[in-house]
């Protein structure tokens, strides 16, 4: 993630004691590389794999939160 600006060092050291404080640009990359491995075949074949459903979970719950802040999408 390397136009994430420290974003994979904040998450990293996060220990879940307060917010990690993203701005949008974090949000566009989290969700870019999210979107990237679940559209790859290779990554997860299976749809209902848990590890595809958890992180498909994750990428709404963070487009949700996106979209709160204003910011379009698609």
């Amino acid at each position: 993630m390397a136009e994430a600006f420290g974003l994979d060092r904040r998450i990293e050291n996060y220990k879940g004691q307060r917010s990690i404080g993203l701005q949008s640009w974090d949000f566009d990359c989290l969700l870019a590389v999210i979107e990237y491995v679940i559209d790859d075949p290779k990554e997860y074949p299976d749809k209902n794999d848990s590890g595809y459903i958890a992180l498909r979970n994750l990428y709404d719950r963070l487009k949700a939160e996106y979209q709160k802040m204003g910011s379009n999408l698609e």
